[in-house]
């Protein structure tokens, strides 16, 4: 069987030092299964000087929980959220992230950059190069995101009728109600870079809460929440519409070009993690990722980069 990794130390990266220090990286983990993959993806990230804040699931394994709780025990600057239900397509999955916000502004004042990973996630980049990329660019959000009405009117009924998330599912009892008034609605991922200052809004603002009251009645908000709210104030000055994830989809590859053609179009992207990869991933994609680990990101305008999505998307 093939494995990313093995899982018995964390990844040891040395950090160079540099005329400007590089921006230190909280990081915020969801899991629910799959401890080894977790692991895995942990050793990547890991330096002693960040910091990670670690979610269980309450629905996860009791094993699941037992290893990945005795695993971080050796991890000083590794802390673990009370965890909460998370149910596909409801709130708690803000809920937690907004927690885990508050949770990690409270624990340091050193951190500048949140991070959201789910256990599956894999970095393609070292935290040397992530930190530098995010020290250059340092303010920016990092979020993709569509005006909602506009690209993605199908999904209006998501937010234009209230929802109730029970324990387990989100109730089949729906009912039609207005969107807030004066409000842009947006959509796009669930993962995010975002930075102190944009965390400390999110947690405190009064205004975010009246977006929070709407939301918690909303379907599949996580792929709207931060969206709307950060678009509709002065923070959509900042924000840079790339989550910053390369996605692997299985269904996409059916035969060896396939693979050859994503590997190429890693190559030319300053994507800094990969979604879904695990040890039944392709070993050629496996082989680059490590392969390429240490090399720089390819540099890429960003504001050209949107421009042509927004044209692509315009036609």
């Amino acid at each position: 069987m093939q494995t990313i990794l093995p899982i018995t130390s964390p990844y040891q990266q040395t950090l160079q030092l540099n005329a400007k220090p590089l921006v230190k990286i909280a990081y915020f983990i969801m899991v629910h299964h799959k401890p080894n993959v977790f692991k895995a993806m942990f050793q990547k990230i890991y330096t002693k000087d960040q910091f990670y804040l670690i979610h269980i699931d309450r629905k996860a394994k009791s094993t699941t929980t037992e290893e990945i709780q005795l695993y971080i025990l050796q991890f000083p600057n590794v802390y673990i959220l009370e965890s909460l239900n998370i149910v596909s397509g409801g709130f708690s999955m803000i809920q937690a992230e907004l927690n885990a916000m508050e949770f990690l502004l409270n624990a340091s004042l050193e951190w500048d950059y949140f991070i959201n990973l789910s256990g599956e996630d894999h970095p393609l980049k070292s935290q040397q190069i992530i930190r530098k990329f995010l020290t250059a660019n340092n303010g920016r959000n990092y979020l993709f995101y569509y005006d909602q009405k506009f690209f993605r009117p199908d999904t209006l009924k998501r937010i234009q009728n209230h929802f109730t998330e029970l324990a387990y599912k989100i109730s089949s009892f729906v009912y039609k109600r207005e969107f807030m008034k004066g409000v842009v609605p947006y959509i796009g991922g669930k993962w995010f870079i975002f930075t102190r200052n944009t965390c400390v809004f999110l947690t405190n603002s009064k205004k975010v809460m009246d977006f929070e009251d709407y939301y918690l009645h909303t379907f599949l908000p996580a792929e709207s929440f931060f969206q709307t709210v950060l678009m509709n104030t002065s923070f959509n000055d900042i924000i840079v519409n790339d989550d910053k994830r390369a996605v692997f989809e299985k269904s996409i590859f059916q035969n060896k070009q396939d693979t050859l053609n994503y590997i190429e179009s890693l190559k030319a992207s300053n994507q800094i993690f990969i979604r879904k990869i695990n040890n039944k991933t392709d070993e050629n994609i496996l082989s680059y990722i490590e392969d390429s680990f240490l090399l720089p990101l390819a540099e890429i305008d960003e504001v050209e980069k949107e421009l042509k999505r927004n044209n692509q998307d315009n036609n």
